[in-house]
């Protein structure tokens, strides 16, 4: 069998390709247009916009003999984009043509009463037995191809499998002859993806190929019972930094202080503290993670990505090795910004953040350049960036839903009775029976900060929120300073702002310290999804004492056998 990929150079592929080697499937790349003629399976996996897609196929001289590799007959295996393509074109990129291979548009989902992207683990419901119990695989798209079979009934001829999303019910993947293709990504959705791969590539070619012409057309009786399984996310994070002898480890902090405390009178100096808090190793604990449950892993390279992120050679390894081990979504963050080498040469964001996609990641975290850059934009007083920010960058070429922004805000405490600054209404008014003692009869609002906490800036959290999302953000991970290491629960004032401000998903994070603790900010405050670190990693909380937790309240989440 020649199974070859089509990789058309932008989003991750590696995640499908680690995926096969993990099944023991062989395959070779598509390299040039006559490799199509070489290939008896094809699958065509990636994140991206599908401008992006389109316009590099056409630059490679790939995309024609795509077509005519697909209506050749021989077996093919759209995923996400390589999905999306299939179809005559797409809102997203009005002067793009893709495929045509399936009679109608892809679709932007109507964010009027959810959160756009969407993203997490979804069911996904055969058309044709809508009663039998659904698989749950991840998606991540803002576009998608809507079901509407009293319109269209040529287009949902082609639907698989349907799901629901927010009242919207979509394709989320296409079936008909040679051609399979899915808006999830089974390489990202653990062991129900890879089964999924691997039934396809072991069911025999002939089965897989197209079948006499006459066949096509006679569409499936079309029945549906929807169903929206959309689940709750939880997320494993690593701050991940070298220690005094240049290894790299997790570690955790008070307050971003890393380092061991030093015994009183202790010979050590006393400005360089203990050894670097080593929690154990990067790849070790993301599989860890990923075996107990993780719908997510975050990697946050919290030091060397700051001066020189493309010579970080140990970090990219270990970006590497967990992606071959870790079947789950995986955010890399740490200095994704405009660099300039020790050699002095320049680096882009986009380049910092295409070598992390090609390592393995799926999504990058941009922390403070996403600060300077929102406010530049409200310094410009418009309503779009430039183009030439990290966010707007990496957005364009990856889509919107490979960058997610993480925001550092501090409460600034002030006097409501005689403060009349500029985030009046954005002022939150601590009870006087408050659980939390802080925030007894006191107000504040949050200002955001760089630098790992180190420097307050004016703008406030809302702005930031508002600003990222304009400029390209598909997701907003909340990390509260005044929560960080306390254990007290996160800050729903705060998250509960936030959503308010942004129809993006919004991951909190910062200050669990019990299994109740991801209850309560789920129940209070409707984020999508709930980050730890100090608590998985010193055992305290399991993660999946976590989502027994949550599914004994009626929390919808996914089960890590799924």
């Amino acid at each position: 069998m020649g199974l070859f990929l089509l990789d058309y150079g932008a989003g991750n592929v590696q995640s499908l390709a680690n995926s096969l080697t993990k099944l023991g499937h062989s395959f070779q790349w598509i390299s040039s247009p006559t490799d199509f003629q070489k290939a008896t399976s094809l699958i065509f996996p990636g994140v991206g916009a599908f401008e992006t897609a389109v316009e590099n196929l056409t630059k490679k001289g790939l995309l024609e003999p795509l077509k005519e590799y697909v209506q050749s007959g021989k077996p093919y295996f759209g995923i996400c984009i390589g999905m999306q393509i299939l179809f005559q074109a797409s809102e997203e990129s009005p002067n793009f043509h893709g495929l045509g291979v399936v009679p109608t548009t892809i679709n932007r989902f109507d964010d009027s009463a959810k959160t756009v992207p969407h993203m997490g683990w979804n069911s996904a419901d055969l058309v044709q037995s809508p009663d039998v119990e659904p698989a749950f695989y991840y998606f991540v798209h803002s576009y998608c191809a809507k079901y509407r079979p009293a319109d269209r009934p040529d287009a949902a001829s082609w639907a698989y499998t349907t799901t629901q999303y927010g009242g919207e019910i979509f394709i989320s993947s296409v079936r008909r002859g040679n051609v399979f293709g899915t808006q999830f990504h089974p390489e990202k959705s653990g062991a129900a993806g890879l089964a999924l791969i691997d039934k396809w590539l072991r069911t025999p070619e002939a089965e897989r190929s197209a079948p006499k012409p006459e066949a096509l057309c006679s569409p499936p009786t079309l029945s549906l019972k929807p169903r929206d399984n959309l689940s709750k996310r939880i997320i494993a994070c690593m701050d991940v930094r070298s220690d005094d002898d240049g290894n790299l480890i997790v570690t955790k902090g008070d307050q971003y202080d890393v380092r061991e405390k030093v015994p009183s009178g202790h010979s050590m100096q006393v400005k360089t503290g203990g050894a670097v808090r080593n929690l154990g190793k990067p790849v070790t604990l993301a599989s860890k993670y990923y075996a107990a449950g993780a719908d997510e892993i975050c990697l946050l390279n919290i030091t060397s990505f700051r001066h020189s992120p493309l010579q970080d050679q140990p970090m990219l390894a270990v970006v590497r090795a967990a992606a071959e081990c870790v079947f789950v979504p995986l955010t890399i963050g740490g200095g994704i910004k405009d660099t300039i080498d020790p050699d002095k040469t320049k680096r882009s964001a986009l380049e910092v953040a295409s070598e992390y996609f090609r390592a393995g990641a799926d999504k990058v975290s941009i922390g403070s350049d996403a600060v300077y850059a929102a406010e530049k934009l409200l310094a410009s007083g418009q309503k779009h960036g430039d183009g030439t920010s990290s966010i707007e960058t990496i957005a364009h070429t990856y889509g919107r839903q490979a960058v997610v922004v993480s925001i550092d805000p501090r409460r600034v405490y002030v006097d409501p009775t005689t403060y009349d600054g500029p985030h009046q209404d954005e002022l939150i008014l601590g009870s006087l029976d408050s659980a939390f003692e802080s925030d007894r009869g006191r107000s504040w609002w949050y200002a955001c900060t760089v630098s790992g906490g180190r420097e307050t800036r004016s703008i406030s959290v809302c702005q930031l929120a508002r600003a990222v999302e304009a400029l390209g953000a598909g997701e907003i991970l909340v990390n509260s300073i005044d929560r960080d290491g306390t254990g007290l629960g996160f800050d729903s004032n705060l998250l509960r702002l936030i959503k308010g401000c942004v129809k993006v998903p919004v991951v909190a994070s910062s200050g669990a310290g019990r299994k109740e603790h991801f209850l309560d900010v789920f129940e209070q405050t409707g984020v999508e999804a709930a980050l730890a670190a100090g608590i998985f990693h010193r055992a305290e909380v399991d993660i999946g004492e976590v989502k027994e937790c949550l599914a004994r309240h009626d929390i919808k989440v996914r089960t890590h056998i799924s």
